[in-house]
This record gives C-alpha cells, sequence and structure tokens, in this order.
C-alpha cells in the first residue's frame, strides 16, 4: 500500500509540473516568462530529493530551498580579510563573490518512527522560492500526518520556520525533541532588547506554542533506539546533532556545526557570523569533524551542496569535504 501511494504521488507530481504551463493563458505566460528569476524557474519543478538506507532506517534529504547571496567575507571568515577568503574560493573552483546556501531538512524512517529533523524555512519562503519541505516529503510518499517526532537541531528560524501552517501544528500527530538549553535560552525574556530578539520572536510564535508535546533532551540521550543526541554547542546555546546507527551502519547529522563545505571546513577556526559564541563553535567544529574523519563516519550537513551527503578527511588545519558516492548502495 505504500509503495501504491508513492507511485501515484509521484506520478502526480509529475503530471502537475507537465502540464502546469500548458494551462496558462499567453498573457500569463508572457508576465511569468518577464518576472522570473532563476529560484522561480526551480520552483516550477518539484522539489530535489534524496533517498538512500543507512541500515534499515530510510533517510530522504529534501532541499528546502537555497539562497544565493554575495561578499561571503562578510558572512564567513569574518575574522579575516575578504582577500583571504576570496582566495580560497578561488583554489576551489568557485567565484570570490558570491556563495549558495541551500537548506537540507531530513526525514528518518525506522521502521517504527518516522523522524523529521528540522523543518526549514517556512511559509514566509515560498514568495522566494524556500519553504518546499512538505512538497518534497509529498514527493518522497510521505504526507505531513506520518511524521511521529519531529527533531530541533536548535532554533534559528531556517529550521524552526515550518512548524507551523496557518496557525496550526504542520505536523499534527508529531511529539517534539530539543535541547532542554536551547530551549530555555530562546524562551528566556532577557532575550528582550538583545540581538537575539528577533530569534526570539520566531521561538515564541512556532515552538513555544508546541512546548506541551515537547520532550528535552541533553547530550548523550537516545530520541528513539538507533538516534543519539550529541552537544554541540556555540552555533547556538544548545545546538545539538544526532548520530544514526542501524546494522552496523552510521550516520551523523550535523545540523550547522559547519555551514560551508569549504570555508567552515578548512578553515574551521575561521568565524562565521551567525555562530553565536563563535570560540566555542569553532570548538565544536573542530571536536566533531575530527571524530567524523579519525572514524570515517558519514555525515549530513544541513547546509552543505544537497543531497547534503558526505565525508571529511584531514587537509592541513582543516578538513576536505568528500561528497557521497554509493556508499550507501551496497
Amino acid at each position: 500500500m505504500v509503495s501504491l501511494n508513492r507511485r501515484v504521488l509521484l506520478g502526480a507530481a509529475g503530471l502537475g509540473a507537465l502540464s502546469a504551463p500548458y494551462l496558462m493563458t499567453g498573457s500569463a505566460q508572457a508576465q511569468a516568462q518577464a518576472t522570473s528569476t532563476t529560484m522561480d524557474i526551480d520552483h516550477a519543478m518539484p522539489p530535489e530529493t534524496h533517498r538512500f538506507k543507512v541500515g534499515t532506517f530510510e533517510v530522504v534529504v529534501v532541499k528546502d530551498g537555497a539562497r544565493p547571496s554575495g561578499a561571503p567575507a562578510e558572512t564567513f571568515g569574518t575574522n579575516q580579510s575578504a582577500e583571504v577568503v576570496a582566495d580560497l574560493l578561488k583554489q576551489n573552483f568557485l567565484p570570490p563573490d558570491q556563495f549558495v546556501n541551500s537548506f537540507a531538512p531530513v526525514l528518518v524512517n525506522t521502521g517504527s518512527e518516522v523522524v523529521l529533523f528540522d523543518t526549514g524555512l517556512g511559509a514566509a519562503a515560498r514568495a522566494q522560492g524556500g519553504g518546499r519541505l512538505i512538497e518534497g516529503l509529498t514527493a518522497a510518499g510521505y504526507n505531513q500526518e506520518d511524521v511521529s517526532i519531529v527533531v530541533l537541531t536548535h532554533m534559528h528560524g531556517d529550521h524552526i520556520g515550518g512548524l507551523m501552517e496557518d496557525g496550526k501544528p504542520a505536523f499534527p500527530n508529531a511529539r517534539y525533541v530539543t535541547g532542554q538549553a536551547e530551549y530555555d535560552f530562546w524562551v528566556d525574556p532577557a532575550r528582550a532588547g538583545t540581538p537575539a530578539e528577533n530569534g526570539q520572536k520566531g521561538v515564541l510564535a512556532n515552538v513555544k506554542p508546541l512546548a506541551d508535546k515537547m520532550i528535552f533532551i541533553a547530550d548523550g540521550a537516545d530520541v528513539v533506539t538507533g538516534v543519539t543526541a550529541m552537544a554541540a554547542f556555540g552555533h547556538s546555546p544548545g545546538h545539538m546533532i544526532y548520530r544514526l546507527q542501524s546494522e552496523g551502519r552510521q550516520l551523523v547529522l550535523t545540523a550547522d556545526t559547519a555551514n560551508h563545505f569549504v570555508l567552515s571546513l578548512q578553515k574551521p577556526e575561521w568565524e562565521v557570523r551567525f555562530d553565536m559564541d563563535k570560540a566555542a563553535a569553532a570548538a565544536s567544529r573542530k571536536k566533531v569533524f575530527d571524530m567524523l574523519a579519525t572514524e570515517r563516519l558519514a555525515f549530513l550537513g544541513y547546509h552543505m551542496p544537497f543531497p547534503a551527503v558526505g565525508y571529511v578527511e584531514p587537509l592541513d588545519t582543516g578538513y576536505r569535504f568528500v561528497p557521497k558516492a554509493y556508499q550507501f548502495d551496497l
């Protein structure tokens, strides 16, 4: 039944993408062509998804959106000169004056639970081509009611934006899991009048209404069998990552420990604008990616190039990103 539903859903998604342009009037087509951007063109197609197995766990990655930006040195390597940042990008065949930030929520079907890690940008980003998590889950054969647990790695807006739809929980059957330290920081009235105030507004709107269904965990706790929380503080006060283990296979969901596959990995000591405690974030990067390199573990990073999965090997004082190929297909 599940297989049949997935085929039907995939077929419907394909028909919608194929037939929609032919339903537009000539004037509407002209207007759409005149006002389209790269993101709009992407939005005419189903969102990218990627499915693979970790032991018996099914993992589905959804590209919730992507956001091109200029001036990379204003975000990454903020304690370096713009020329140094640009030079590292050029060495890695990347444009020195632009970068793309993408967003990759992850669904893990353990067989007994359907666990969603982070919820993307949400409805507020749809006009700019983001907030496509629900579309992606549908294309992969899941609906919102299937999700039984939502895990929040931390509470920045691009991770909690999809929790609510039209003022109601987007995943109506879910219970919620997050770090106690993270929640306590964001709901504290002391955030008012500080640089964290805008972030707090999002938490009060999207997270706090769900608190009665929320389980608070700490470092080393299990979300379900085979899914273990690990503290990686710094990017936010209670930022957590998660290790998946099934039948001898492993994958670590590193969330925002590193936010760029070159600038954050090759230079983990470089400061990042959105790291709230920059020294602690750099220490977490070194600790986490030293572990991944030493144990030769795969990881999935929320802002890595889609499908956001790969490995790292030591390189100078940092690491080189090695994208996943067919390792999980065998």
